[in-house]
């Protein structure tokens, strides 16, 4: 890496994000929660691996407990640290008897799973106790863990469940009592251990362990310089490195705000270096990282979520989302390619620069278990077993490149590696077993040279370091359940639901934008997550009455509940650029908005055009059959991206002026109506923003 971009990333400050972001603290009390997050990825690997086999109920269960347990310590400890050890030590016992509670209610599901299977909607009063004591602990660890705002929705809906009979017809539902409550929402597979937490306790947590891993193996730095090789020295050269290696990063961690603050400690510092202003740099980061979570193979946790619920392959989901992540990041791309002409920023000299060819030379070991990945996510492999083998192989990886070090000669290595491969290869014929017996190996290898007890212990803080990660997404999952479990309950969807339907048979455009607007309102105070479960389970169901395609629709919610984590007053991925970018949050979320502003066109072209998307129907494909479709859809979208582009920045080989501009716009959103004739206007009006942008500048040009 080039001397001016280590000086630049060297030059971020600390990070300050939320409690769960920092490290564990010092001292006695960290060890123990290091090695409570070690205890709990060693029980979900085992689990996922089915070398410890339970009932689903019961790893959704000590899933949770796990997170309380070790959130609410591991909160009180680090706010104890940040104020240098003075007082809090009973803000610390209280945490830990709250960990202590939730251990003890993960063990009585555990030892009572069959007796609360036979009991089931007759709980007893010990049962209503402890699910009582679970939904309190769950409230308090997401208040203190992300803030007022998803609490608050939450314990709305679970008011109405107690209380919602009273409300005026049609908002009432019949009644029911609190014991009824209570058992669908603390038991069962309704409420706080519904489909999120079995997803969150399966593919969400594997896939954060891969990710840990993986940049512990150096996948980072690959991918930053391939990015700084490929266009460092362009135009604009380090927001174009933030996008693309975002981007890339995206593809193995799916987490927006991980994704800032791993690659953007690098690439906001550069960005500044060179010119850009600091919201600009950090809403450049913000957005490119936020896109991570549609960007294929390893999506966020949604499209886990998504093909749970929808009860498709996750290929389906990754099929779904590939043009439109590829889009995205054009359009992040195009903007700040812009914004650098606008403001005449030119990339890094290419003599400091990394080469993207030597960089995949040199390390491009790293991507087989991402291309194992990949082979088995589209050769009909589940999400589970595509993520246990991905894991285990980046573990043999890391393991083996340590025993490799110690070996005398090339020819010993070359044999060691292919022997090594074989025993890789081998889990196709004789699965999990196979890799869990050459990690077992490995690990015995490595205890007796020194480097690989370092090795080692990188791969135990990989495992600890995972976990920790995974709290906030894991306690969203928990907590989101209550809103599945009310709607289950009460059948609240439908209220909502036929108000978005009435609202779409006079116009479609206006039922879109109303659950665009839902899902950017309710971004403004919780996470990706729980905004597209809220959402989706809301408008899901109204959008597919209305001749959406199920998936195209909640593809929309994901995508723009994506996109609300970048507007304010709560844009979480912003505040995390914050920091690193030394400028306030609401100012990085306006440029953000701003660099991803010609993204919000895709997902309603999508709907019109569910080719887009890769996804049959619409009047456009029965008109000239899908390839065409899928050709002249993707054609269209880049132009109107183009011109939306332009349109903002105000800038494409020249300053354009407002009329230029306001022509841009027009074309751009007549391209996006799909109403008869709106692209015949669309094309002309493109035209004519070309032809009056030209003909401006070459006369510039010639009085000059």
């Amino acid at each position: 890496m080039s001397t001016a971009a280590t000086a630049a990333a060297a030059a971020a400050p600390p990070l300050h994000h939320d409690p769960l972001s920092a490290g564990f603290p010092a001292g006695p009390v960290g060890r123990v929660l290091f090695w409570l997050a070690v205890a709990f990825s060693a029980f979900q690997i085992a689990t996922a691996a089915h070398l410890v086999d339970l009932p689903s109920q019961v790893v959704r269960a000590v899933h949770v407990g796990f997170l309380l347990a070790l959130a609410f310590p591991l909160m009180a400890a680090v706010a104890r640290e940040q104020r240098g050890g003075a007082g809090g030590r009973v803000v610390l016992a209280l945490a830990w008897l709250a960990a202590l509670a939730a251990a003890v209610v993960a063990g009585y599901q555990w030892t009572e799973h069959e007796a609360l299977l036979v009991r089931a909607g007759d709980p007893t009063t010990l049962d209503q106790a402890l699910g009582v004591s679970i939904l309190i602990l769950l409230f308090a660890a997401t208040w203190f863990a992300m803030g007022p705002a998803l609490p608050i929705i939450a314990g709305t809906f679970l008011a109405y469940c107690l209380f919602g009979e009273h409300l005026p017809a049609p908002l009432n539902h019949r009644g029911y009592g609190l014991d009824q409550v209570i058992d669908h929402m603390a038991y069962g597979t309704e409420g706080i251990y519904g489909i999120p937490t079995y997803v969150s306790s399966t593919y969400i947590f594997l896939f954060i362990l891969f990710g840990a891993f993986l940049e512990k193996a150096g996948m980072i730095r690959l991918f930053t310089d391939v990015a700084l090789g490929l266009f460092g020295h362009k135009r604009g050269g380090p927001a174009k490195v933030a996008v693309f290696s975002s981007g890339l990063m995206g593809t193995i961690s799916g987490s927006g705000v991980a994704n800032v603050v791993t690659t953007g400690q690098f690439t906001i510092p550069l960005m500044m270096r060179f010119g850009y202003r600091p919201a600009f740099a950090g809403g450049v980061e913000a957005t490119a990282s936020m896109g991570g979570q549609i960007m294929p193979p390893v999506m966020g946790a949604v499209a886990f979520i998504m093909a749970e619920t929808l009860g498709v392959p996750y290929a389906e989901v990754v099929k779904a989302a590939l043009i439109p992540a590829v889009l995205y990041f054009v359009s992040a791309f195009w903007m700040v390619h812009l914004e650098a002409g606008r403001a005449g920023l030119h990339g890094l000299p290419k003599s400091e620069l990394p080469s993207a060819l030597g960089a995949l030379r040199e390390r491009w070991f790293l991507v087989l278990p991402l291309a194992v990945l990949v082979w088995l996510l589209f050769g009909g492999y589940t999400p589970l077993f595509a993520g246990t083998i991905g894991l285990a192989l980046t573990v043999m990886l890391i393991l083996g490149g340590s025993v490799a070090l110690g070996l005398p000669g090339t020819a010993l290595r070359v044999v060691f590696w292919v022997g090594l491969g074989l025993v890789a290869a081998s889990f196709a014929r004789f699965g999990v077993a196979a890799l869990a017996a050459g990690i077992v190996g490995l690990v015995a290898v490595n205890v007796f040279t020194r480097g690989g007890r370092q090795t080692l212990a990188i791969c135990r803080d990989s495992l600890a370091h995972g976990a920790k990660t995974a709290l906030p997404v894991g306690i969203a999952c928990a907590i989101v359940g209550i809103v599945i479990g009310t709607m289950t309950l009460t059948g609240a969807a439908n209220t909502f639901g036929q108000f978005v339907v009435s609202v779409g048979e006079k116009s479609l455009f206006l039922s879109l934008l109303l659950t665009m607007l839902t899902c950017i309102v309710l971004g403004m105070g919780i996470p990706t997550i729980p905004n597209y479960i809220i959402t989706s389970s809301i408008a899901g169901p109204a959008l597919l009455e209305l001749g959406v395609p199920l998936l195209v629709s909640h593809m929309f919610v994901f995508y723009f509940g994506i996109l609300a984590d970048l507007t304010p007053p709560v844009a979480l991925a912003c505040f995390a650029a914050a920091p690193i970018a030394r400028e306030r949050g609401l100012r990085i979320s306006m440029q953000a908005i701003k660099v991803a502003a010609a993204g919000f066109v895709i997902p309603f072209m999508a709907v019109y055009t569910p080719a887009l998307m890769l996804q049959p129907g619409g009047p456009l494909t029965e008109a000239i059959g899908f390839p065409l479709a899928v050709a002249y859809i993707v054609v269209k979208t880049l132009l109107a991206i183009g011109l939306w582009g332009a349109a903002v920045i105000g800038f494409v080989q020249a300053r354009m002026n407002w009329t230029e501009r306001v022509l841009a716009a027009a074309a751009a959103v007549t391209l996006i109506a799909a109403l008869p004739l709106t692209d015949e206007i669309g094309f002309a009006l493109s035209a004519l923003v070309v032809g009056l942008h030209w003909w401006r500048r070459r006369a510039a040009a010639t009085a000059g």
